[in-house]
């Protein structure tokens, strides 16, 4: 049975709540991962990869307000600490002098990590009956697979 937001159990609305600022704090860390490389790219690739960091990061900025904004809808506290996400975050930060091929590994690597994590946020939701918060981390999830999809096509061949 789905349940709404304000029906979820005590201990429902923190297990949902928890996986989702893991979310947030991993989408955070990429999307300034995205941004940072969009600035400081090189190489023959510059213009397309210029071009797809800043689209990843225009998506995660606002899919963290969307993954923030149901924390709020469930009547929980969204962090907003960028020292709090860094230490929560499976990605890690970068520092923009590598490659070009090393930036499309790392944000690969957070783009899976992502997806992953909100596979886990999924599940969860799924299991309390949060259809809602189980919708938002299919779609999530779907877009972070695509953007994995697409920085993984750059490095084959």
């Amino acid at each position: 049975m789905s349940e709404a937001a304000f029906n979820l159990t005590p201990s429902a609305r923190e297990a949902i709540v928890d996986a989702l600022n893991q979310c947030v704090a991993e989408t955070v860390v990429t999307t300034m991962l995205a941004q940072n490389f969009h600035w400081n790219v090189r190489g023959m690739a510059f213009g397309p990869l210029h071009e797809l960091f800043q689209k990843i990061y225009e998506d995660h900025f606002e899919g963290q307000d969307d993954l923030a904004e149901r924390i709020r809808a469930l009547d929980a506290h969204a962090e907003g600490m960028l020292s709090t996400m860094l230490q929560r975050s499976k990605v890690e930060e970068a520092d923009g002098h590598q490659t070009d091929r090393e930036m499309i590994a790392l944000l690969l690597k957070a783009e899976e990590q992502i997806a992953s994590t909100l596979t886990g946020l999924e599940a969860i939701a799924a299991e309390n009956g949060d259809s809602r918060t189980e919708d938002l981390a299919i779609e999530r999830g779907r877009i972070h697979e695509k953007f994995a999809w697409m920085l993984r096509a750059h490095l084959q061949g």
